[in-house]
């Protein structure tokens, strides 16, 4: 009979192994569980089965049932191939020295390293408990690889370049147009920013993760999680899509070239599945260069077979676009110039790079290594990294935010996951030597599960959100500083309850400022059967200016005005 004790005991033995797998197991939180847990956009059924006789015994059907669940459950932390990731290695050699007993408890009770306790929380039953322990003993099922081939089969140009306008069709204000992205629907809605009203619902991939503009603003770049990359036209009387590409299974990013010379010429995307990046015709998204960043891990020197693409930005200081490799913590200087010989400078940084932005000067890029806790700042001019930052639990900055501080000079903030911290890291090595790459301060919000902190130079003041905090009341709220008088602490505004659309999460994400810099956009993220809304707030008197309500707008998250996009200002 197995005890409680017992069960305590395995669960104790089998953290410990896998902790000497893993050098960067640390307690986590429900909020960076779920942010880190997300889905894997991998149909599961495209996967290869590896049912081997060294596992327990499972049918065909029960090994789907876990594969399924490892995809959408499990692959966000410890990676489609269970090498590890944000989570911890998962391989064969490990789990079947523990054994079914170890595994069940395991996946039952969870751990103080971060594993989440399925079994008494209810997300499993003790049947799928029972799959997913023999599962994890066979071999990872291995997903398909994309190369050129199945590119191109997916490449569509809708309208071709020739036949698109020569001039603006529309009269729109394109500087003040905002992409918003509808999350669960597969789309984008093109909102005007002056009249607040909806141009288009453009279809899309799955669960938009972000949208880049063109160096001319004319061209918007969305990417699904699905690795859909869209390019949509703003010129056109409607605005709407005129080529598309999946360059993966899964992805996250996509960046424009900016440098001169090379405005609009090429776009970039970046791949979770397979580990790879893409060059693309600019104009028409057709598919130029692939590049695997399969290789070895900043620290340990080991080979990692799934380093999956995160931030991509274009350098302002060369033709040049600069990828962060999450898993082995390698910052990409990857040059335009010539794409048939491509030159790439590799710099060290830290693992586990995420999100981050540009410093006021869009010099040094400000990267988040967000396991590791730090904050990578790279020297796009001199091609350099130019400093490690420490930044406390999980730091999530978004694109960050710039601004004056009364006392230190230019600082870049960032948010974070797993504490109410906002880091201020001093940027300037001219005028302010003394604080340059330094935490100068360090401010305190409403709370952890942050995603993003946006400010603007026209305005005084500063918005850090709190999304995945597991309490409704903050959640549902932003904190606002005013930058001049950072002392005085924040307001906490009720953005859904101003929103008043009813029940439902109701999470409020991501701060975006329009052209002028002086209203600022929060999407009130519901549930895809509730109802949403973007709420629109004076930025001067943080009084409510605005809500926009529309069947249309299915679980919007993220929102990119065309202006601020186009010239990083954040």
């Amino acid at each position: 009979m197995i005890t409680r004790k017992f069960v305590s005991s395995l669960i104790a033995s089998l953290a410990m192994v896998a902790a000497a797998s893993h050098a960067y197991a640390k307690p986590a939180t429900e909020t960076e569980t779920a942010y880190e847990g997300s889905p894997s956009s991998i149909d599961p059924g495209r996967a290869r089965d590896l049912i081997t006789s060294e596992g327990p015994e499972m049918t065909k059907a029960e090994f789907d049932i876990g594969k399924k669940i490892f995809f959408e459950r499990c692959a966000g932390c410890h990676g489609v191939l269970r090498k590890g990731a944000t989570g911890k290695p998962l391989t064969t050699d490990i789990t079947r020295s523990r054994g079914d007993a170890a595994l069940k408890a395991f996946i039952t009770y969870g751990s103080p390293a971060g594993m989440p306790n399925w079994g008494t929380s209810g997300d499993l039953s003790e049947q799928e408990i029972d799959i997913m322990a023999r599962y994890l003993q066979h071999e990872p099922p291995v997903p398909p690889e994309w190369g050129m081939k199945e590119m191109q089969a997916t490449w569509k140009v809708l309208v071709p370049q020739d036949k698109r306008p020569k001039k603006k069709l529309n009269n729109y204000n394109i500087g003040n147009i905002f992409s918003v992205t509808l999350r669960d629907a597969g789309q984008v809605a093109i909102i005007d920013g002056d009249s607040k009203k909806i141009i288009n619902i453009v279809k899309t991939g799955y669960a938009v993760h972000i949208s880049r503009m063109s160096s001319s603003g004319r061209y918007l770049y969305v990417i699904g999680r699905d690795a859909r990359v869209n390019l949509i036209d703003l010129w056109m009387k409607v605005p709407d899509n005129v080529a598309t590409i999946k360059i993966g299974l899964e992805a996250r990013s996509v960046e424009t070239s900016k440098y001169k010379g090379y405005e609009d010429k090429y776009a970039v995307a970046g791949a979770y599945w397979p580990p790879q990046y893409v060059i693309m015709d600019g104009f028409t998204l057709e598919p130029k260069k692939i590049v695997s960043t399969r290789g070895m891990t900043v620290d340990t020197q080991e080979y990692h077979p799934e380093p999956r693409v995160a931030a991509i930005v274009a350098s302002h200081e060369h033709p040049e676009f600069i990828i962060n490799v999450k898993e082995t913590g390698q910052v990409l200087l990857v040059s335009y110039e010539d794409i048939n010989n491509l030159s790439v400078t590799t710099i060290p940084a830290a693992r586990f790079l995420h999100d981050g932005g540009w410093d006021s000067t869009h010099r040094y890029f400000m990267t988040a290594a967000n396991k590791s806790n730090k904050i990578a700042v790279i020297d796009s001019k001199k091609r350099k990294l130019e400093a490690l930052v420490d930044a406390t639990k999980i730091p999530h900055p978004g694109r960050g935010a710039n601004f004056i501080h009364p006392k230190y000079g230019p600082v870049w903030a960032t948010s974070a996951l797993g504490n109410d911290n906002i880091t201020l890291i001093g940027t300037d090595p001219r005028k302010h030597r003394s604080n340059a790459w330094k935490v100068v301060d360090t401010l305190h919000g409403m709370g952890g599960g942050s995603l993003f902190i946006k400010t603007n130079p026209e305005s005084n003041n500063l918005w850090v959100d709190a999304p995945l905090n597991p309490n409704a009341s903050l959640s549902q709220s932003i904190a606002v500083f005013d930058i001049r008088h950072l002392d005085k602490g924040f307001e906490v505004l009720p953005i859904a309850e101003w929103a008043d659309i009813g029940e439902g999460p109701k999470r409020v994400v991501q701060p975006e400022y329009n052209k002028a810099g002086d209203e600022v956009w929060f999407s009130v993220w519901n549930g895809k059967t509730e109802k949403s809304a973007l709420v629109i707030v004076d930025d001067k008197t943080r009084k409510l200016k605005t809500v926009i309500k529309d069947d249309r707008l299915i679980t919007p998250t993220g929102k990119f005005n065309v202006h601020n996009t186009v010239y990083d200002i954040y």
